[in-house]
């Protein structure tokens, strides 16, 4: 965390806490318009119309992300009344709220880009001129003024630059065990990863297994596996301390727990005793690593279509089917495996999983296990695990490894972790963007250029300001929705806008970032070229944006169901 340099000006917190009030107050409204309207064309009569959902699919994104800024509004309230009743609300804090809530309320009123092309307009959801111009009341006025004038983002940047301490934007308040995790995880990735990282990344190595041991020794695998099965009984917020720091030193690092954090999920939630007994102890000790195998080749997003099948036979299921976008299967001990076991039954209704156990590969031989074969998916980023299509013919799945013990339920059980695995690729991306913004930030003061740091630039100086802005946003959604989930609340809403949100900032500060060092940007020996190719992908694995989009979406205009 940055040590502040200078504390705001007497009274400054709670003219801000009151005007961020009044603002969320507006916008909220605005929200609440916008859905009733949008629900008009898309749930006439009560109930949401799925082709008429399909046929005003732009409005309906619009409306997600109009949410999710409105909720992005919400946090930055929320986080400068927790700050300033803690008496950490200093001068750099300030500002980034300031410039957050001035920035987002503009782009709620002038724009909101969904991507490089797509931008929301309020007149998209069916809002008059008059309706949105009462709800631009004179606090968000105000703040709108104050939080995008250039002064701001000068002042915020002089902080930054002066500052003790790395660039850690918006992550006080975690409680104390957190804060220390936060820290032996920094040390961690500062002595063992990043030096190493973007020789491993250039070389497409896999993450060394000496890493990953000492990951396990620090409890990375055990973090939220209860204490019963041999893990440390923490919730999700530990999840996001861990993925966050870890995937900062590099993307691979942070996400080697996704995996085994889904497959204890699964097992968790839907397995036996027994099932629990033997697997989770085995998972949170890193003895076994696990991997996810779901996708196939027609079937991204669309699970309902999906066509392994895995036929019983005597003790025994017997595999067949292909896979792909399958991340570390070689080293993998473990496979969750989404199959359909009764052909009979379509859509979901048909699914398995199944707790498939396989020997460890090499590149030589990935898969020395009968009935079962596969290639490599050569990618640009997210390396150090690699990406494999793998085929099943006739690969043998023992009856008890059915998870829960029942046929059917595979898709109900694959449900219960969408809202953890969202979040933790929310905190994955903003570890990736608190990377960008730490090599932008160390290139532009060390890069002279016309006879001074590049960082005096004020085009250079605003996009890392936005940077730390952006990410403060990010990370207080994401962590917002680890909360949530850890206070046994339904979260899919927060988890996905939490993805939405952080997958977009990891990227534009990946591409800011490689702007700010220009030619030597785009040269490979520079890590912020890994992580430009890293941050692409976020918005693409686990439920791609316009996915989460469409989740938010319905969620919205279906009455919360």
């Amino acid at each position: 965390m940055f040590v502040t340099t200078s504390r705001p000006v007497a009274g400054a917190e709670s003219g801000l806490l009151a005007s961020a009030a009044k603002a969320v107050s507006a916008v909220e409204a605005l929200l609440a318009e916008a859905t009733a309207s949008l629900c008009t064309r898309l749930a006439p009569d009560g109930k949401l119309s799925a082709s008429a959902f399909d046929r005003d699919q732009h409005a309906a994104h619009c409306l997600a992300w109009l949410a999710t800024y409105v909720e992005s509004a919400r946090r930055l309230g929320a986080y400068a009344e927790r700050m300033t009743a803690t008496h950490r609300f200093g001068a750099i804090e300030e500002l980034l709220v300031r410039i957050g809530l001035g920035e987002y309320l503009a782009q709620i009123f002038g724009g909101i880009a969904m991507s490089q092309t797509e931008i929301v307009r309020l007149s998209a959801l069916g809002l008059s001129e008059e309706r949105i111009a009462a709800r631009l009341t004179p606090a968000v006025k105000t703040l709108i003024a104050e939080g995008t004038a250039p002064e701001a983002r000068t002042r915020l940047i002089e902080l930054m630059a002066s500052a003790e301490g790395a660039p850690t934007v918006g992550d006080a308040g975690l409680d104390p065990t957190f804060e220390a995790m936060r820290a032996e995880m920094h040390r961690f990735t500062e002595e063992q990863v990043m030096p190493h990282a973007h020789a491993w990344h250039l070389d497409n190595e896999y993450v060394p297994l000496g890493i990953i041991t000492q990951m396990a020794e620090l409890g990375v695998f055990a973090l939220t596996i209860p204490e019963d099965y041999g893990g440390l009984g923490l919730g999700k917020e530990s999840m996001c301390v861990v993925s966050e720091e870890l995937a900062r030193g590099w993307i691979a690092i942070g996400s080697l727990g996704t995996r085994s954090e889904i497959a204890a999920e699964l097992i968790l939630g839907g397995g036996t005793e027994e099932q629990k007994r033997k697997w989770l102890p085995r998972i949170a000790a890193g003895e076994i690593l696990p991997t996810a195998v779901f996708t196939e080749p027609n079937t991204g997003s669309d699970l309902a279509t999906l066509k392994t099948r895995a036929v019983r036979e005597g003790g025994v299921f017997k595999v067949y089917g292909n896979k792909t976008w399958i991340t570390h299967p070689v080293r993998a001990d473990l496979m969750t495996l989404l199959v359909r076991t009764d052909p009979n039954e379509p859509g979901y209704k048909g699914l398995s999983m199944l707790l498939a156990e396989k020997p460890r590969g090499t590149d030589d031989n990935p898969f020395p296990a009968p009935g079962m074969s596969g290639g490599e998916i050569e990618v640009l980023g997210y390396r150090g695990m690699k990406e494999y299509e793998i085929a099943f013919d006739g690969f043998e799945v023992p009856i008890e490894n059915l998870l829960g013990g029942v046929e059917g339920q595979g898709f109900k059980q694959l449900m219960q972790t969408f809202e953890t695995a969202r979040i933790q690729t929310a905190a994955r991306a903003v570890g990736v963007a608190q990377s960008a913004m730490e090599l932008s930030l160390r290139y532009a003061k060390e890069r002279v250029q016309f006879g001074k740091s590049i960082l005096a630039f004020p085009r250079v100086a605003d996009k890392i300001a936005w940077m730390a802005v952006e990410l403060l946003i990010a990370r207080q959604l994401t962590y917002h929705a680890a909360r949530e989930k850890d206070s046994g609340r339904r979260c899919d809403l927060e988890a996905g806008m939490a993805k939405l949100l952080s997958a977009r900032t990891a990227w534009a500060a990946a591409d800011n970032a490689v702007q700010i060092h220009g030619g030597n940007g785009f040269a490979l020996e520079y890590p912020v070229s890994r992580v430009l190719c890293d941050a692409r992908i976020l918005s693409i694995f686990e439920g791609a944006a316009e996915i989460q989009a469409q989740v938010i979406a319905r969620r919205l205009l279906d009455g919360g169901n």
